[in-house]
């Protein structure tokens, strides 16, 4: 049975949805993008709980976390609270399942906590040598045009732009939870995060080192017709993971959780299963 508390990590309420024993020191941990929140795992949760446990927490600014307007919506300042995060809850032992900023949270996480790293799941980002921002991206990332956007989204507007870039619909509570959450609070953390972020594809790519002594099975799961990270960059994750699994999902977009979450548990589930084994 699926759990919901709230935590309060540095003053920053943060809700979790947590199943499986709680004494359990190795966990799923599950970590969403933007602009998504810990009901994006709700489908893989379910399918975890019976042989794992399993933690995803909604971020600062992302679902029905706090907003503070001082937090530091950086990857640094994601990547601290996710340590505070699993120190409170004594998760010694981390399987991440990550999506979209979820993995540079995850990853930066991972090599400041290697011995720590049980697997990788790495959904539809990774490291990304040589990637230029998406056009939303690069409006978010100038200001004046980027708070103009975000004042301007209507439901009928964020409907429209999920439809256009997902080839395969997503569950019309998937999309419209999503824009429910998108409140004046997580516009700013989304504007902040971008505008912290210089350089996504230089991000990882010069700790290529640290990241193939990662000793963690990894596995990637990519929608192949993502209109915002390109699918060639999923096979290009073999530069820093030589081992891993690479799945393409022809027909999937940016969240092939959530517009195949049957595809993707039967890749992800069985990947788990077998890292709690090792």
């Amino acid at each position: 049975m699926l759990r919901q508390t709230v935590l309060d990590i540095g003053g920053v309420a943060t809700p979790v949805v947590s199943a499986g024993d709680e004494q359990d020191g190795q966990a799923v941990v599950c970590l969403h993008g933007n602009p998504g929140s810990s009901s994006d795992w709700l489908d893989l949760a379910a399918r975890v709980a019976p042989f794992s446990r399993i933690v995803a927490p909604d971020m600062p600014g992302f679902g029905e976390a706090g907003r503070p307007v001082d937090f530091d919506y950086s990857v640094r300042g994601y990547t601290r609270h996710l340590d505070a995060l699993l120190r409170r809850l004594d998760v010694r032992c981390a399987h991440l399942v990550c999506h979209d900023f979820g993995v540079g949270w995850g990853l930066s996480w991972a090599l400041a906590n290697p011995a720590a790293v049980a697997s990788l799941t790495l959904v539809n980002i990774g490291v990304l040598p040589g990637y230029r921002w998406h056009i939303l991206a690069r409006v978010w990332r100038t200001r004046g045009l980027g708070e103009m956007a975000m004042a301007s989204l209507s439901r009928f507007g964020f409907r429209l732009s999920m439809k256009l870039a997902n080839p395969r619909p997503l569950p019309r509570e998937f999309v419209d939870g999503m824009y429910r959450h998108f409140d004046a609070g997580m516009k700013r953390a989304v504007l902040k995060l971008y505008r912290a972020t210089d350089d996504m594809g230089a991000m990882f790519a010069a700790q290529a080192e640290p990241l193939r002594s990662l000793r963690a099975p990894v596995c990637v799961v990519w929608g192949a017709r993502d209109p915002y990270v390109d699918v060639i960059y999923a096979e290009r994750q073999r530069e820093f993971f030589p081992a891993a699994q690479v799945h393409v999902f022809e027909d999937s977009g940016h969240w092939p959780h959530a517009d195949n979450p049957q595809r993707f548990a039967g890749v992800v589930v069985p990947f788990l299963q077998q890292a709690r084994q090792l």
